[in-house]
């Protein structure tokens, strides 16, 4: 019997843009004990439809099981798993950390490096905001933690099909 891969999945679903919906979907996942690691919604161009774009950790059994529970609830126009190469994952951070005189050359060039935009910046204290993969944004603020990250706030990833071509 071969183990099962346990995996981090992003489910984008289209639903209808009323109340009670979020609650209902993160109610399937919750009912069969998973935990959703990240979660976005928001209106797409039609004001009446929402896209919500959740991460769980899950094999890929269970996200077909998902996908199906969640395609019953009334509310829900589409559910696709956005998982692998065909899908371009992006999450947006922002990092408040502390300026000292000795560090504000070093961290210029990670700012420049790293293609940070600096939000607001006061003597001692900028807020950064940063675009990439998980990975990359993880591995910018591991490197800035050096310097005295004082806050972080992240979206976790939303995504979109590499091309049009398969999409319905």
């Amino acid at each position: 019997m071969t183990p099962t891969k346990i995996e981090e999945h992003a489910i984008s679903m289209l639903v209808k843009n009323q109340p009670g919906v979020l609650s209902r979907v993160s109610g399937v996942f919750s009912s069969r004990g998973y935990n959703i690691l990240s979660l976005c919604v928001a209106e797409t161009v039609d004001p009446n439809i929402s896209r919500i774009t959740l991460t769980s950790q899950a094999d890929r059994a269970f996200t077909e099981k998902i996908k199906k529970q969640l395609d019953k609830l009334v509310d829900v126009i589409e559910v696709n798993d956005y998982t692998g190469p065909d899908y371009i994952h992006r999450e947006m951070m922002m990092i408040g950390i502390q300026l000292k005189p000795e560090n504000r050359a070093e961290i210029m060039r990670a700012i420049e490096t790293f293609r940070c935009k600096i939000i607001t910046m006061t003597t001692d204290y900028y807020i950064l905001e940063l675009t990439g993969t998980k990975e990359e944004n993880t591995a910018v603020l591991n490197y800035l933690q050096q310097f005295g990250v004082d806050e972080i706030n992240r979206t976790g990833p939303i995504s979109v099909r590499r091309s049009k071509q398969g999409r319905a």
